[in-house]
């Protein structure tokens, strides 16, 4: 019997990566095709649904074409996508606009008028978030109260994979991870919130059918199979949003199990069977992929995004030596960093250079060092930004522990996972084993990959993912630093704490 393979498509914020697995889980081929966002205005943040679709047709042919697969042997198609968007179609499923993605923040009003209406204690109960104009629920009402004439013609509002399997199928559908990414979702009862769709004014028939991710939305159409180059009839299942999808790709998917993505952002997940509300509400709930699971997470804004900025505005000389014997930077500023013990010489770097989302959820919080002295030297700088990081994702590993989940290992994926010495100081500041699996940034294409082969019967149920999810590398905590970063820990927190009230000086000179 010829071999059978899984297309999974990962729909992201710089472009479409389409990855071919076989049925054991190996990752046989890739293939990137990149498209451009568009900044209106100052946060605002929009793109093209057609350079979705064009890089999915493109990305899909030259994937087939360079595994030298045939559109016969593809199984099955599934998805993960970039969350929170709100790109609103007509009946025909024809874009009336670009698409509002995850990083807009236009919405502000919108989010006041539901605050005043409901409050965040109740949204929060409701939907496992806070309020907030990263939300599909606030940039929804912004065209209702905006573009009026838009918001009259639409049929429903879909995220980026919800638009492409219409592509695809001719078929309105989201699925509850997405879902539960918008402010409007009711995590338990996995239904749109009558009481949000209320405070919001958005009518239901506007949003889009509920389907767990592992359903089958539809059929490849005769017509996208003529662009799109696969067979038709091929079935299409749902798939998930990005972070839920990398949730299975890490291999988390039973209670207790742990992942920690590292990108230009960074966040903490969990696999748990009830939500986590946490009292001060400093981390959310997602649906997990598997429909009797959740995701708790929590968010930070600058993790890589911070090394990067050193990186770029600090290490130059590094830069400039990796370039010169074909070294990634990141690599030179790492051994650099290893010549400075661990502590950095009591120097403490606040990675706050967006704002801060979890934990503290204040857009106002501003990087700093502090305690630094004549003695420090570029290592320290450089060891401090990477310490900065892990003591701030400890926060949001701890406010889980507080609320009574169990966390004995975490698993790390993402490009910033490659760092052996960041994965160090995270193992010795969280206390936790840190495993490394193989696939580092293809885990939310693997996720996807799996609730394609879960929804055709190819796999039992989302407890293969442990299976499939081969570790590569585990860093042990060192108990003789341990002792340093409790105390160091301690005093980073107490840190922002002291600042709060100059962050908001600070702002108020704008």
């Amino acid at each position: 019997m010829k071999e059978k393979y899984i297309l999974a498509h990962d729909i992201g914020t710089t472009g479409n990566k389409a990855t071919l697995y076989s049925y054991s889980g190996k990752l046989i081929a890739s293939a990137f095709y990149p498209y451009k966002t568009q900044y209106p205005q100052v946060n605002w943040a929009e793109q093209n649904p057609q350079d979705w679709w064009q890089a999915v047709c493109i990305s899909t042919k030259n994937l087939l074409s360079s595994a030298k697969v045939s559109k016969e042997d593809v199984a099955v198609i599934s998805f993960s996508g970039q969350m929170m968007g709100c790109l609103p179609v007509d009946k025909k499923g024809n874009p009336l606009r670009s698409s509002i993605i995850w990083a807009d923040q236009r919405s502000i009003r919108q989010t006041q008028d539901i605050k005043e209406r409901i409050g965040e204690d109740e949204v929060y109960k409701i939907t496992g978030h806070r309020i907030s104009s990263t939300y599909s629920g606030a940039k929804i009402m912004w065209v209702r109260d905006n573009q009026r004439e838009i918001f009259e013609q639409t049929y429903k509002f879909l995220h980026a994979k919800d638009y492409i399997i219409y592509k695809l199928t001719n078929k309105f559908v989201t699925d509850y991870s997405d879902a539960s990414g918008m402010n409007l979702f009711d995590i338990k009862e996995k239904q749109w919130s009558k009481e949000m769709l209320n405070v919001t004014r958005i009518p239901l028939e506007k949003l889009p059918s509920l389907h767990t991710s592992i359903d089958i939305a539809g059929e490849v159409t005769k017509k996208a199979s003529e662009e799109v180059g696969l067979k038709e009839g091929t079935p299409v299942v749902l798939g998930g949003g990005d972070g839920p999808c990398a949730a299975v790709g890490a291999g988390v998917v039973r209670e207790g199990s742990c992942y920690n993505y590292i990108g230009s952002s960074s966040w903490i997940a969990l696999a748990t069977k009830s939500p986590i509300y946490d009292p001060q509400k400093r981390t959310v709930t997602y649906c997990h992929l598997d429909p009797e699971m959740f995701m708790p997470a929590g968010t930070m804004q600058t993790a890589g995004g911070a090394y990067q900025w050193l990186k770029e505005n600090v290490c130059q000389m590094e830069s400039y030596a990796g370039e010169k014997v074909r070294i990634s930077p990141y690599g030179i500023m790492d051994l650099k960093a290893e010549l400075a013990q661990p502590g950095s010489g009591n120097l403490l770097f606040l990675p706050y250079l967006m704002g801060e989302r979890s934990p503290y959820w204040n857009p106002n919080a501003k990087g700093v060092w502090i305690g630094l002295t004549l003695t420090h030297k570029r290592a320290h700088l450089i060891r401090s930004v990477l310490e900065g990081i892990a003591f701030n994702l400890r926060i949001i590993l701890n406010v889980f522990e507080e609320q009574g989940a169990y966390i004995k290992e975490v698993k790390v994926i993402g490009g910033g996972a490659k760092g052996r010495l960041l994965r160090q100081i995270m193992a010795d500041v969280y206390n936790k084993r840190i495993l490394k699996p193989f696939l580092l940034q293809e885990a939310t294409s693997l996720g996807a990959a799996i609730t394609g082969g879960i929804g055709i019967g190819i796999f039992n149920d989302f407890t293969i993912a442990e299976k499939l999810v081969k570790v590569a590398e585990v860093q042990e905590p060192r108990p003789e630093v341990q002792e340093k970063y409790e105390k160091l820990y301690s005093i980073f927190k107490d840190t922002y704490q002291a600042l709060m009230p100059i962050y908001e000086r600070i702002a108020s000179l704008d």
